[in-house]
């Protein structure tokens, strides 16, 4: 079966039209033929990874995700496409109980996203995550154990689905934070939300969700990859991260020019070199702020790369 091509960026005629244009982003409509992608490598302590899209808004510099972009002009526009899945809840759905009628009271363990985020901007008009939320709790009315699920995202959109996240008895929301300066922030990541409004989603979370409205979610914070912090907000963020019970630190992935491949963009050399003072000696660096981690966060859990991403 031929691939999709897309509107935009391709040379012949298109097979997926432009459905419409948020902001500055088009967006494309497909049908999935799955939901549950069989995990594997850097998260093979799960069963499965979830994706509602595919493709980011944020277009993070040093995303690794863009290697899977459909072809080589949509991972050089990385950031200004994604594809939303039109019939998601549905083939979830016939997904989980295919799961259940082979393991009826073991729940799966479900990482949601590997290669986009959940609640990126687009997702507070589709709501597919939301969505898919609700088909993962209905499967408790059928006495089947709700999934485990870990939902990595930096955007606090995720603050809209309090009602449901509290309804989970295991998960786990990680949220990313690579640095702790808003002009470091700026320049890697320019398109995402700011730090506070990423701080101020968890304590909401944190605030609204208690023993006795619903299960508490366990809360990670991801500096991944490390982006240097300034020294003069370093105390400041620190402090600020003992909001979670977790805290991850890895640095980034080796750079290919190849796609398929997880990787660091060229897009994230170039700012780094503007970040000489931390990249010349890049693992000094690194264990010197792991160290004040260490040093700072008492009874915050402090784990590095793969270690970090499990539910546990």
């Amino acid at each position: 079966m031929a691939k999709p091509t897309y509107e935009g960026y391709c040379e012949t005629k298109p097979t997926k039209l432009i459905k419409e244009k948020f902001g500055d982003t088009n967006v494309y409509a497909q049908n999935a033929k799955s939901l549950l992608t069989k995990a594997n490598g850097f998260i093979n302590a799960y069963d499965f990874t979830l994706n509602p899209y595919r493709g980011c808004q944020y277009g993070c510099s040093y995303c690794y995700a863009a290697a899977f972009s459909p072809n080589t002009k949509m991972r050089q526009d990385w950031g200004k496409w994604v594809i939303y899945k039109e019939n998601a809840a549905e083939t979830l759905l016939k997904e989980l109980q295919k799961w259940y009628t082979k393991n009826p009271q073991r729940p799966p363990k479900i990482y949601m996203s590997s290669v986009t985020d959940p609640y990126q901007p687009l997702e507070s008009k589709h709501q597919l995550t939301r969505r898919l939320l609700e088909v993962m709790l209905d499967v408790r009315d059928n006495n089947h154990p709700t999934p485990t699920l870990v939902i990595q995202t930096r955007s606090p959109i995720i603050t809209r689905d309090i009602d449901y996240l509290q309804r989970f008895q295991r998960l786990r929301i990680n949220m990313s934070i690579p640095t702790g300066s808003e002009s470091v922030r700026r320049d890697f990541e320019p398109r995402s939300p700011s730090i506070k409004a990423r701080l101020n989603a968890l304590s909401k979370i944190k605030k609204n969700i208690d023993n006795f409205k619903g299960f508490v979610p366990k809360i990670s914070i991801t500096i991944t990859p490390l982006l240097p912090t300034l020294v003069t907000d370093e105390i400041a963020f620190i402090n600020k991260l003992s909001i979670a019970d977790r805290v991850v630190i890895q640095d980034f992935h080796p750079t290919y020019n190849r796609s398929l491949i997880a990787s660091t963009r060229p897009e994230a050399e170039e700012i780094k070199q503007k970040y000489a003072w931390w990249y010349q000696n890049q693992q000094f660096s690194y264990m010197k702020f792991k160290d004040k981690l260490i040093s700072q966060l008492t009874g915050v859990e402090i784990k590095e790369g793969k270690d970090g991403f499990g539910y546990e």
